[in-house]
């Protein structure tokens, strides 16, 4: 980070008391913070604090002569190399979503060229309503890379996802977004963990899918550069930082995020997809009849994510799917990479008596057009190293 320059944009929410702790710990990193305080930041912290702090002036009005006359906004949106917004509340995110601009925060974030993150903050209703979740998704379409946010009370006193990531989260996203890995400038399609389709409001079909390879793999292949969308059913783990993270519930759900993030440079799909899912689900819960009788519940298919990416318009160069098999192993996932057109298949035997499926150790054996190779058991943090390794080999 020595020598970089960062634009810190702060918008106006209670999280904006963080930011003097954050722009400490970037100017010690060595970054010069340039930072811009909205209208609305400016209520949670002061511009002199801001200033003293960073060592630089603090941006605040677009229509200052001044600075326009010494640095216009369109230099100075692309003078940095990274924009980062924290906190990003529900109301900058969405004038970036829709390209609005009435300030100058909004006037840089539309004006620029150079990489944007952003750092969401906001009550859990907020962050759960629909309008946010399009604006995420049109954001994350752009190209804008997420930091958090994460779970947990608020200053409002609820709790659920809204909190602003902390300092040490962000500093380690800005510090990876600039290391330069095998992976820098790849951006990589990562699915994991179970799809839950539901039979009525109360009950679904699950599968025993923790997510831990998953999580794991998209770790990995940030560590090594990457740009990872994480598309994720409701998983044990918790999502990665440094990660766009897309969460699902159902098949149709994880196709349509996959769909809306292509095109990438590899796909790996290690979620557990569900085969098939309830026709007609109820909107009420379903009774237990009095006379006994069962209710009958109709399946369909459902589409194959993998087999419908693998012959897609914009196929990536690497797709790779995961066969979880209980007998023949090697010829089962054989079939399937031919049958999905894939190029690699990572098979694993999830018998009960492996202890894989929810365990912290995986044995697999990745397949490819020259054949099947067999790895050892190891810790699933270790495969997803060693896969990753391997994906920027074959992208290289």
């Amino acid at each position: 980070m020595n020598g970089k320059n960062i634009l810190l944009i702060i918008s106006g929410g209670i999280a904006a008391v963080k930011t003097p702790d954050l722009i400490r710990k970037l100017t010690k990193a060595g970054a010069r913070v340039i930072p811009v305080l909205t209208r609305s930041g400016a209520q949670f912290v002061t511009p002199l604090s801001i200033a003293a702090l960073a060592g630089s002036k603090v941006y605040i009005d677009l229509f200052d002569l001044t600075d326009e006359a010494e640095m216009g906004h369109i230099e100075l949106s692309r003078s940095a190399d990274l924009i980062l917004v924290a906190p990003a509340t529900a109301h900058i995110m969405a004038k970036m979503a829709q390209g609005l601009v009435d300030d100058l925060a909004s006037t840089l974030l539309l004006a620029t060229d150079t990489p944007v993150m952003i750092a969401p903050s906001m009550n859990v209703r907020m962050w759960d309503h629909a309008a946010t979740q399009r604006n995420l998704t049109t954001l994350q379409a752009d190209g804008v890379h997420m930091i958090g946010p994460n779970e947990g009370e608020m200053a409002c006193g609820e709790f659920g996802f809204g909190r602003m990531a902390e300092v040490p989260e962000i500093l380690q996203a800005v510090t990876r977004h600039f290391e330069k890995g095998p992976l820098s400038g790849r951006h990589v399609l990562v699915t994991s963990g179970p799809t839950h389709e539901p039979i009525d409001p109360v009950r679904y079909i699950a599968n025993r899918s923790s997510g831990a390879q998953g999580t794991a793999l998209a770790e990995a292949l940030r560590d090594l550069g990457a740009r990872v969308s994480f598309v994720t059913g409701p998983a044990d783990f918790d999502v990665p930082t440094g990660v766009d993270v897309h969460r699902v519930q159902t098949a149709q759900e994880m196709l349509a995020a996959v769909q809306a993030i292509l095109p990438v440079d590899a796909a790996v799909f290690a979620a557990a997809v569900a085969d098939w899912r309830v026709e007609g689900a109820q909107d009420q819960k379903i009774k237990k009849q009095t006379s006994g009788a069962l209710p009958v519940l109709n399946f369909v298919e459902n589409l194959d994510i993998l087999a419908t990416v693998s012959s897609h318009e914009h196929r990536p160069k690497l797709v790779i799917g995961f066969a979880a098999e209980t007998n023949d192993v090697i010829a089962n996932a054989t079939a399937k990479r031919l049958r999905k057109g894939c190029d690699w298949i990572v098979a694993n035997d999830v018998t009960p008596a492996t202890g894989i499926m929810g365990g912290a150790n995986n044995t697999v054996t990745v397949i490819d057009a020259n054949g099947p190779e067999g790895w050892s058991n190891m810790p699933k943090t270790e495969v997803a190293r060693m896969l990753a390794l391997r994906i920027a080999g074959a992208l290289s």
